[in-house]
């Protein structure tokens, strides 16, 4: 008979869901004036977005509901899953911008490298909590990490999404690295990663994507093409000044000079509408929601919580970083979203997920942990 605990409300984290809701509401307001004034074509952006956040805080209530330590059972019929959808999008997907990425649902388009992300979490995660080496992972340890990561990566660079795949390796690197490694394992790894580097550049990338990172390197070089988006995008933050424009009164996105400025560069428009100072706070309280998130890990009630926590929190922080050091020209553009900001169901889902495991992990951390094997 199903019943539940009442410790669960009394360690119900209101800190981390008013940090949330915070966040949410700064984005959603965001995105109305990213999307202003409204084409009349189809369902503006932020009406979609509304109703992604009602459906992702269904999630995240479905989320906190079970005890997380049954994801150990769950691990990986769920990565089975993923990878089954990455393969009929490779296949059978949508297309758009020359990338096939996409599940058309009917009422919703998947993109199934969104929720492969916070599936490699849960997979290592569960990997690294049921094999723990006391005197450090040695490369031979790795093998079976490297191989879980692999298959989703190589799967998704093929649609081509090269951000969304190097998202994968910096996840594997973030949780592989907190957990204790060999001195000499850094070293192989190192060395792994710059090989891995140089062939990626000589045999791998398209020439678009050389373009990209030769862009970053010189954006004046081609100012009206390929460096177009970087420029009017530093020109939207720089132009914002100590307090901002005003709300709605943002001319770089309003008059259409700023791309793609309610997904990869929506806190452009933040920047350019609220300043220096409304940037800060929106950072600010965007990155207090990640460092209460390391606290839920460090506080955790075992291993598997804690790199639970930790892997979430790796995930949303390194997009968040890219996505802003991208939009103010110090990385090349990937098309990394910005977390509950950028416009898109995918990412948002997944990100709440997410923060439903946060959540999880802080509400159940009372409780005996479970032996594994």
């Amino acid at each position: 008979m199903f019943r539940i605990d009442r410790r669960l409300f009394e360690h119900f984290d209101m800190v981390l869901l008013l940090l949330i809701f915070l966040v949410c509401i700064m984005a959603f307001f965001n995105l109305y004036s990213a999307s202003f004034p409204n084409s009349g074509f189809g369902m503006p952006p932020y009406i979609r977005q509304a109703y992604f956040f009602l459906i992702g805080f269904a999630a995240f209530v479905f989320v906190v509901s079970f005890d997380y330590q049954e994801l150990h059972s769950w691990n990986y019929p769920f990565y089975g899953l993923i990878i089954l959808l990455l393969i009929i999008a490779l296949v059978a997907g949508d297309s758009a911008g020359g990338a096939q990425r996409w599940i058309n649902l009917g009422f919703f388009k998947l993109q199934p490298s969104e929720p492969a992300k916070l599936m490699l979490v849960v997979t290592l995660a569960s990997y690294y909590s049921r094999k723990e080496i006391n005197d450090g992972y040695a490369i031979k340890d790795l093998v079976i990490p490297v191989a879980l990561t692999g298959i989703p990566f190589m799967l998704i660079l093929l649609e081509p999404d090269l951000g969304t795949a190097l998202m994968l390796g910096i996840i594997f690197v973030s949780m592989t690295v907190f957990v204790k490694l060999k001195m000499s394992t850094y070293g192989i790894m190192g060395g792994l990663a710059f090989a891995a580097g140089l062939l990626a550049w000589e045999k791998l990338l398209k020439p678009y994507q050389k373009q990209r990172i030769q862009t970053f390197l010189d954006p004046d070089q081609d100012p009206m093409g390929h460096g177009y988006q970087i420029l009017q995008s530093k020109i939207a933050v720089g132009s914002g000044g100590k307090f901002g424009k005003g709300y709605l009164e943002g001319t770089q996105g309003h008059l259409h000079f700023l791309p793609e400025r309610h997904t990869d560069f929506a806190f452009s428009v933040w920047g350019e509408e609220w300043g220096f100072a409304g940037s800060v706070i929106f950072i600010g309280t965007y990155f207090l929601l990640l460092f209460w998130g390391l606290n839920v890990a460090m506080y955790a009630k075992d291993r598997f919580g804690v790199l639970l926590a930790y892997g979430v929190v790796m995930l949303i922080f390194w997009q968040a970083v890219i996505n802003l050091f991208m939009i103010m020209g110090f990385l090349p553009v990937v098309g990394i979203p910005l977390p509950l900001v950028s416009y898109g169901g995918s990412s948002l889902l997944t990100t709440m997920l997410g923060l439903g495991l946060l959540m999880n992990v802080r509400m159940r951390r009372f409780q005996a942990a479970m032996p594994r094997d």
